[in-house]
């Protein structure tokens, strides 16, 4: 039979170990027992808060890391098994645990990746850190790869990986000649003039396939900017009649230029 650790205990300790055995004896349904659960995860909230505090400092907020401490808590009242002979704080304690290094694990980083590799590169850096201690060096690809089981491959997968746990802000220094360049200055992005310049180059032969009438109305109204009532004047018909002739010229040039 396992032999349970022993803890120097507090009265509100004690009575929390209280709750939760008394907890444990009662079945699932029993009157009373949803109450009586709640008391019990208010007696640890104490414990899963020290714990959380254990892990502040690391870039996550102290209020996500207690809620986090408190959803392990609440899976160790849920699955507390006082049958076989195990301490609740000695179950609760790695439960708890577990729960805020797997918040760390999905959560902090950058650029969401699959959980494999997350878990790998964890793997990796153990074995990293294992390997320089023993081979007195720092590992290559293939050291880590035997130490692992996994193909060279596989590592450099999960060493690209790891790139997105942390992040580099666009607002970066790069050390330009001026001193004020950002890593974001360096940046490409897309230049709409060349777009601009195939559309012009399009533009001249449908605009060929227009009648006189029609290429000077266009060019009156588009580079010109007047309004169709000052076309309309200047050629001696109707404002109505110029709004047709622009609607017709402008659809001609849509199907010439696709």
């Amino acid at each position: 039979m396992t032999t349970a650790p022993t803890y120097d205990r507090t009265a509100e300790q004690l009575a929390a170990d209280a709750l939760i055995r008394e907890l444990a004896a009662l079945p699932a349904g029993a009157p009373g027992r949803e109450r009586l659960r709640e008391r019990a995860i208010e007696a640890w909230v104490p414990m899963a808060n020290r714990l959380a505090r254990r892990f502040s400092g690391r870039g996550e907020p102290s209020d996500d890391l207690q809620q986090t401490a408190m959803v392990g808590l609440i899976k160790a009242v849920d699955r507390y098994d006082a049958d076989r002979g195990i301490d609740f704080a000695a179950y609760a304690i790695p439960t708890i645990i577990g729960e805020i290094k797997r918040h760390f694990r999905d959560r902090t980083w950058s650029v969401r990746v699959p959980r494999r590799l997350q878990e790998l590169r964890l793997a990796i850096n153990d074995a990293n850190n294992v390997l320089t201690h023993t081979l007195g060096r720092a590992p290559t690809v293939a050291d880590i790869a035997a130490h692992l089981g996994v193909t060279e491959e596989e590592v450099l997968e999960g060493l690209e990986g790891a790139r997105a746990y942390q992040a580099t802000s666009l607002a970066t220094p790069t050390g330009g000649d001026t001193g004020t360049m950002e890593l974001g200055d360096t940046l490409g992005e897309d230049d709409h003039g060349f777009a601009l310049a195939e559309l012009r180059l399009d533009l001249g032969p449908a605009m060929a396939t227009l009648d006189e009438r029609e290429r000077r109305i266009l060019t009156l109204r588009f580079y010109g900017n007047q309004t169709q009532t000052q076309i309309a004047e200047q050629l001696g018909i109707s404002q109505m009649h110029v709004s047709r002739l622009i609607s017709r010229a402008l659809g001609r040039l849509r199907t010439r230029m696709g």
